[in-house]
């Protein structure tokens, strides 16, 4: 190499990464103008996160809903499909994924890559379940009358998930991918230390053929963001994963003025194989009974 290009080299200016939020399929700054500073587990400064504010909250709840219908009423085959797609897409940057976790979490190369292999099985595997889980938790009842009696779950809407504080890409997908999995839509608050690997899963999902609105992303300070989002009367349920004692109490009390549906924050680890708790946490139940009505003369009936 000519002394020339050595110097060409030296003198390039680092391209540094804006990071952004992702409401509705785009990838706007916080509203306020605000953006916090995150640092590395040694306390270097990465990048400047956007600060969301309470109107950016609102913004992904009306961007949650709008993408519900269709979503919701996607057969359970093509969202396995999409999720499936996200997956591929995430194996494909998974360089850019392990040396943001290995920031975020002070891990080194090796184990920070194993994190990142082991959210994109989680992913793979909640794909799987999208046309599973019905025949799971639903079916035929057996009732003493001549009726069909038949149960099937339906998403409960849009649900506002508090992702994990320490594990911000392995916890941060476990939480996630259930949610959607199962037909809901789904408004984020990033790790708030770490919100890096959450912010970059938006330029992914924006890449892939998940509908705009189903997944919006917000980074900043949770305990700023996460009332407004618990006591907002169009959210139908929370996941209080990454609150603490105090704010989990305090979301709680606000979701129960239209009843939303709680998970409570419960010690997790996420390296084990999840079951389907979180699949059916926000699910309803719909019930259905149909008359079965008669054939001939002898009564019988089908």
């Amino acid at each position: 190499m000519s002394e020339k290009s050595d110097k060409s080299e030296q003198q390039r200016l680092s391209v540094f990464k804006t990071y952004k939020l992702y409401v509705g399929g785009k990838f706007p700054r916080s509203e306020s103008g605000r953006v916090y500073e995150v640092t590395d587990s040694k306390g270097k400064w990465l990048a400047n996160a956007p600060q969301s504010s309470r109107k950016d909250a609102r913004d992904a709840v009306v961007a949650a809903r709008k993408a519900f219908g269709g979503w919701s009423g996607a057969t359970a085959y093509n969202r396995g499909q999409i999720l499936y797609r996200i997956a591929e897409m995430l194996e494909g940057r998974k360089d850019q994924f392990a040396r943001e976790v290995a920031d975020a979490e002070g891990l080194s190369k090796s184990k920070a890559a194993a994190v990142v292999d082991a959210a994109i099985d989680r992913w793979v595997w909640y794909a799987g379940w999208t046309d599973k889980i019905a025949q799971v938790v639903g079916g035929a009842n057996p009732v003493a009358g001549p009726y069909f009696n038949l149960s099937s779950p339906e998403p409960t809407g849009v649900v506002t998930v508090l992702a994990p504080q320490e594990s911000s890409f392995l916890g941060l997908i476990s939480v996630i991918a259930p949610v959607i999995a199962t037909g809901n839509t789904a408004i984020v608050i990033a790790s708030e230390n770490s919100p890096l690997p959450a912010l970059s899963l938006g330029e992914v999902l924006a890449t892939s053929d998940l509908p705009g609105g189903v997944v919006n992303i917000l980074s900043g300070r949770t305990s700023e963001i996460a009332p407004s989002l618990a006591a907002h009367q169009d959210v139908n349920a929370i996941d209080l994963a990454g609150a603490d004692d105090v704010l989990a109490k305090e979301l709680e009390i606000a979701a129960a003025d239209n009843l939303k549906r709680v998970l409570r924050p419960q010690p997790v680890d996420y390296t084990e194989t999840p079951g389907t708790d979180r699949l059916t946490a926000f699910l309803e139940t719909k019930t259905v009974w149909h008359p079965t009505g008669s054939l001939g003369a002898s009564g019988s009936s089908y």
